[in-house]
C-alpha cells in the first residue's frame, strides 16, 4: 500500500467518523464531530501502520512475526477506556452509554476503512445512523426513552 493510499484511507475514516459525530453534535452530546472523527482517524491510522509494517521489505519473516490483528485488539481495548470516560452514573441511570457505544462503533469503522473495506465502512455508518435515528423514534413511541 502506498503512502497516498494510506493517507486516503485515514482521511476517509475521519470523514465517516465525522458523519456520526455530526449526528451526535446535532443532539448536543458531549462527544461530537471532532471526537468521533479523531477516533475513526486514529483507529484507521493504527490499522494502516500495522498493515504497512507487514508490507515493508525489511521485515525478515524468519525473525519477526507480525500480526495486524494484535494492533487492532490494542486499539479496541484502548478505546474502551475512552468510552468509559464518557459514561456517568446518575441517581437513577447511567448517562452517555449511547455516546460510548458510538465511539466504539466508530473505532470499528476506522479499522475497517484502514483495512480497505470501503463498502463495509460506508454501510456501517448507515447502520449506525439508522440505529441512532430510527431506534430513538421507536423508543419514544414505546415510552422507554429516558431523555
Amino acid at each position: 500500500m502506498s503512502e497516498l493510499e494510506a493517507l486516503l484511507r485515514v482521511a476517509m475514516a475521519a470523514a465517516l467518523g465525522g458523519v456520526i459525530g455530526f449526528e451526535r453534535e446535532l443532539h448536543e452530546k458531549g462527544a461530537g464531530l471532532r471526537t468521533h472523527a479523531l477516533v475513526a482517524f486514529g483507529a484507521a491510522l493504527f490499522t494502516v501502520v500495522a498493515i504497512r509494517l507487514l508490507d515493508d521489505s525489511y521485515v525478515n519473516e524468519s525473525l519477526v512475526r507480525m500480526d495486524p490483528s494484535r494492533v487492532i485488539a490494542g486499539v479496541v481495548g484502548g478505546v474502551g477506556f475512552l468510552g468509559g470516560a464518557v459514561v456517568f452514573r446518575g441517581q437513577t441511570h447511567a448517562h452517555g452509554l449511547t455516546t460510548a457505544a458510538g465511539i466504539w462503533a466508530v473505532t470499528g469503522i476506522g479499522v475497517a476503512t484502514g483495512q480497505g473495506s470501503y463498502i463495509l465502512s460506508v454501510g456501517a455508518v448507515l447502520v449506525v445512523l439508522i440505529i441512532l435515528y430510527v431506534l430513538k423514534f421507536v423508543e419514544e413511541l414505546m415510552g422507554t426513552r429516558k431523555g
